[in-house]
């Protein structure tokens, strides 16, 4: 038999599709900042019902055609009247290894499986950093990263409907 010859089985092996890959390679804290611009006076006040802003935002980055690093950054406004008594902002990122999967696959992955592993390290970063500066902790909600992608998807589709 030559040697460049493959057996039937190998032939079928090299023919059938190949098994998805999803991994976290690494999550890491990319940055993180804390600021009390009315301290220490605001801290000295008699405490009134805080006013708190939450906002956060996923982005992906593609380091290669397989590896991919997903950041979710949260942000957390705590005002009292109209004076800031802390603003906390983090990056939360992971490395991830996807591979075998059609573009739209990726996708999802991108926007609803990788935030969600990332995610809940944020949140105990950044009330972390609040229990250190000597505030009460604000804690990021449960987020539904599934239901956020369908609904981005659905607005980009009535976007694109009003173009045409």
């Amino acid at each position: 038999m030559a040697e460049n010859e493959q057996m039937p089985d190998q032939q079928a092996a090299d023919a059938a599709p190949q098994e998805p890959i999803f991994q976290m390679i690494r999550c890491y804290l990319m940055d993180v900042s804390l600021e009390m611009p009315n301290a220490p006076m605001i801290l000295m006040e008699e405490a009134k019902e805080p006013d708190v802003d939450i906002k956060f935002e996923i982005a992906t980055n593609p380091l290669s055609e397989e590896v991919f690093d997903v950041t979710v950054r949260g942000t957390i406004t705590v005002k009292a009247g109209e004076r800031t008594l802390i603003l906390v902002e983090g990056k939360q990122s992971g490395i991830f290894n996807i591979q075998n999967l059609p573009p739209e696959g990726i996708a999802h992955v991108l926007n609803v499986l990788c935030p969600t592993m990332v995610y809940p390290y944020l949140r105990s970063n950044l009330a972390d950093l609040m229990v250190r500066a000597n505030v009460p902790p604000v804690h990021l909600p449960e987020v539904n990263f599934e239901a956020l992608y369908q609904q981005r998807l659905e607005q980009a589709q009535a976007e694109a409907g009003q173009a045409n």
